[in-house]
């Protein structure tokens, strides 16, 4: 790990972003431009949200497949908006061959290795899947069809950001399909809650939910639905999303099922997804100026023991340590305490090095803690410092760990609140957007010229409609037209 210090967020949020996730060992670039290499601490965080998610998502009812990477380029022609969506983003395979040069000092592509179709590397999976749910379905009985897929994604990227947006990611997409309409829906909301209810429980994040514009939707979809978080530097980052997909991949893909009435019907389908785009998420949102803070919830390690030794009473107070140790790893799991009795590294290098990688607990253990036997401990969410006897250590770490991840939570909410402007005059809304940013609520007519207006003047875009905005009466903030929504909107990443 990194040994050099931290550029403060008040400095350049950029930079700062960057150096936490250097400092913490989450991740690095990769010799292929636009990729990441993420490192082993970086993804055993993204192994518990994973493994949390994956839980949600198979309480559901929807059961994890895989499918190719590779998908015929004939498929994205088949739904046009979808295809026009994703085209500038696309890697494609020409050949399925290299040679040796003829100079024999390297390899090329052969020419005569040309692929009768060429293939899209994944930008999505919804072609290739729904051209597989075709042959799968064929009777009423066959619906409800709910899978989930976690997979790596390709989309070509210009310039890119470690987590935030990569030429090559990983994500889960979930894909269901129903009998109506009705049905469908349904599942649309309650993934979304899906979504909010995990930033909230683990990642403890507040977020804004709701219906995205039609200029902000999936393309191919009805409708898309969003869950938006606010970052402590006034921008907004999208955490999942769930689509409404109507019949329209249904009727491309010709899947049709064998009512209970007899009758042949094309079936109502949802997508869902969220991606590595949360490590940044999580990241931005609790971090601060001396390294990563984690949430319990979702930390890999949830607290690490230090032994302060010198030379004369080293036996003793290891000897100690792995006592307290062994009496944590009783009632935690696998992995989740850590005993760092490395003697190459300093006490405080030590400290340093946990602090930067945002453990949320640091049990320090010295003479005067083993002669009394108790332990030091110290959040990192605040630095408070207290005692606590080995007897009664794991229960209360356990209830100093819930109390953290309540405070991040609370502290993430305040954050939300604290930028969100309900805005009167449009130039209110650009004065706030053009300093510190935040969350704009805004009545809006819906016309894309007004949407679009925003956009050049601010770099804002529409983010969601919640659910508290609908029927809501007001003026257009741009035009001026009487209308009943108001609507969110920020600056994002």
């Amino acid at each position: 790990m990194g040994k050099k210090g931290i550029t403060k967020r008040s400095e350049d949020y950029s930079q700062w972003y960057l150096d936490v996730i250097e400092r913490a060992d989450l991740a690095e670039n990769s010799s292929v431009r636009g990729c990441m290499v993420i490192k082993p601490y970086g993804y055993a965080i993204w192994e518990n949200i994973q493994k949390n998610l994956d839980r949600m998502i198979k309480e559901s009812g929807a059961k994890n497949a895989y499918f190719p990477i590779f998908i015929p380029k004939s498929f994205f022609s088949k739904e046009a908006s979808h295809v026009k969506g994703f085209a500038k983003e696309c890697a494609v395979v020409t050949h399925y061959r290299l040679k040796e040069s003829e100079d024999g000092k390297g390899i090329e592509v052969d020419d005569s290795a040309k692929l009768e179709e060429e293939l899209v590397v994944r930008p999505t999976s919804e072609t290739i899947m729904y051209d597989t749910f075709s042959r799968w379905i064929n009777s009423w009985r066959d619906l409800p069809l709910k899978i989930n897929q976690w997979a790596n994604i390709v989309r070509w990227e210009k310039r890119t950001r470690l987590f935030l947006r990569t030429s090559e990611f990983l994500w889960q997409e979930g894909h269901t399909v129903h009998m109506t309409h009705e049905e469908s829906e349904k599942e649309v909301a309650e993934r979304l809650n899906m979504y909010v209810s995990f930033a909230k429980e683990y990642l403890a994040m507040e977020v804004y939910s709701g219906r995205k514009s039609q200029s902000e939707k999936f393309a191919g979809a009805l409708d898309t639905y969003g869950a938006e978080a606010m970052m402590q530097d006034g921008k907004a980052l999208q955490l999942g999303t769930s689509h409404d997909l109507g019949q329209n991949f249904a009727k491309v893909f010709n899947i049709q099922f064998v009512d209970k009435d007899g009758q042949r019907k094309y079936p109502w389908q949802t997508s869902w997804g969220a991606s590595t785009r949360m490590m940044g998420a999580l990241i931005m949102t609790h971090s601060d100026d001396n390294g990563l803070v984690l949430p319990p919830n979702i930390a890999p390690v949830k607290a690490v023991i230090l032994p302060i030794c010198k030379n004369d009473n080293r036996e003793r107070i290891l000897s100690y340590a792995e006592s307290v140790y062994k009496d944590l790893c009783s009632e935690f799991n696998a992995g989740e305490i850590l005993f760092d009795d490395r003697d190459y590294l300093t006490v405080g290098e030590k400290f340093n090095e946990w602090e930067k990688k945002g453990v949320p607990v640091r049990i320090e253990i010295g003479e005067k803690e083993a002669e009394k036997s108790m332990c030091q401990v110290v959040r990192r969410d605040d630095g408070e410092k207290f005692f606590v006897d080995k007897g009664i250590l794991g229960i209360e770490l356990k209830n100093i760990l819930k109390d953290i991840q309540e405070e991040l939570y609370q502290k993430s909410k305040k954050n939300l609140v604290s930028k969100s402007h309900r805005v009167e005059s449009y130039e209110e809304m650009k004065n706030i957007l053009k300093g510190d940013g935040g969350f704009i609520l805004a009545n809006w007519c819906g016309c894309s010229e007004c949407e679009e207006k925003i956009k050049y003047d601010t770099k804002a875009t529409s983010r969601c409609l919640p659910l508290s905005g609908m029927n809501k009466e007001g003026r257009c903030i741009v035009c001026g037209k009487p209308c009943r929504e108001e609507w969110i909107f920020a600056k994002s990443y």
